[in-house]
This record gives C-alpha cells, sequence and structure tokens, in this order.
C-alpha cells in the first residue's frame, strides 16, 4: 500500500509539467471532424457517417486540469438497409480535461443535446421517401474520450455514450464516435 501512495504520488507531482496552457489562462478550439453514429438496440443496422463541426472554450483551471464546454452540431442517427435516420443535434459538451502527459489529455463530462433535425429517408424501387420522425428534442451523453495537442492542433477523438432514449415509444440511445482536428486560440 506505501509503495501504492508514494507511485501516486510521484505522478501527481510530475504531472504538473503536463499541461499546454498557463493555469488561469482561456482558450478557444475551432473543431471539425467526423461522427460514425449509431443506434443502440438496433443491431442489424448501420452506422450513419456525419459531420461534427463546432468549437470549444477552455479555462485551464489548473496546471494538469482544464473545464471545457462548447457548441458542435452533430450529424447522428443511422442506416438499416435503404432506410437512413437522420438525427442532427447541437450538443453542448461540458468535460474536465486531466492532462496526463505532455499534450495528452483524457476527458470526461456530460452532453446535453438539442435535435435540430429528425427525418427518416427511404430509397427502394427508383422512389425516394422522405418523411419527419418524432423524437425526443433533448438528449442526454456522457462523452469520454483523448485529445493530443501539439503546436496549437488538437487532435479528439471521443466516444459519446446516449443516455436518454431517441423516441419514447423505443428504448434505442445514441452510440457515436467522434473525431475531430481543430486549433487552440488563447484568449
Amino acid at each position: 500500500m506505501k509503495k501504492f501512495l508514494v507511485i501516486a504520488a510521484m505522478v501527481l507531482a510530475s504531472a504538473t509539467s503536463f499541461a499546454q496552457q498557463a493555469a488561469g489562462s482561456f482558450s478557444v478550439t475551432p473543431k471539425v471532424g467526423l461522427n460514425i453514429a449509431s443506434l443502440t438496440d438496433n443491431k442489424d443496422s448501420d452506422p450513419r457517417f456525419g459531420l461534427a463541426a463546432g468549437a470549444e472554450f477552455m479555462y485551464q483551471a489548473s496546471d494538469i486540469v482544464g473545464v471545457s464546454f462548447g457548441a458542435i452540431y452533430s450529424m447522428q442517427g443511422c442506416k438499416y438497409d435503404n432506410v437512413t435516420t437522420k438525427l442532427d443535434y447541437i450538443n453542448i459538451p461540458v468535460l474536465a480535461n486531466v492532462y496526463v502527459a505532455k499534450g495528452l489529455a483524457v476527458k470526461l463530462g456530460l452532453q446535453p443535446g438539442f435535435n435540430v433535425n429528425s427525418s427518416v429517408k427511404s430509397k427502394g424501387d427508383g422512389v425516394t421517401v422522405d418523411a419527419d420522425v418524432d423524437v425526443k428534442t433533448v438528449d442526454l451523453s456522457i462523452p469520454i474520450g483523448l485529445s493530443y495537442e501539439f503546436n496549437n492542433f488538437v487532435i479528439d477523438g471521443r466516444y459519446n455514450w446516449g443516455v436518454t432514449k431517441v423516441h419514447s415509444d423505443l428504448d434505442c440511445k445514441n452510440s457515436v464516435f467522434q473525431f475531430t482536428i481543430g486549433y487552440k486560440l488563447p484568449l
């Protein structure tokens, strides 16, 4: 037990050099990337590939911990045979960023999302049918991820684990892998 405490103290003591910004500073990171989205409990569906674009603001609270929040347009949903379910959201991620190595941060937080587009598009026999879908207007997910910063470029990969149902009559939840690249601008 003593060895574990000594190792933990050494790791925490050395972690102060890992942050990219000084404590008390602010930054904004415009970003763009790719979503690989699906819905849980929809086993035979394929993922929907879509855009993720927006910006995140960060406050560097200490040498190793930052707190960020942002707004990201996120194309989500899934595909099944000739049917594409489009569920697009404005997500508001609120994350704790813990720097575990120089430039490398582990991220965890909460993310409310607000549905801005929901439709089902069916293609078959040369006929395309586009219909609106009644889904919940607010979604909640838990983003978990990693980011790496180098020369103000930020590569971010996270999994958004949906915790609320997309539709009140179905047990489906959002499941999104998101990969973005951004550029951190000090404020």
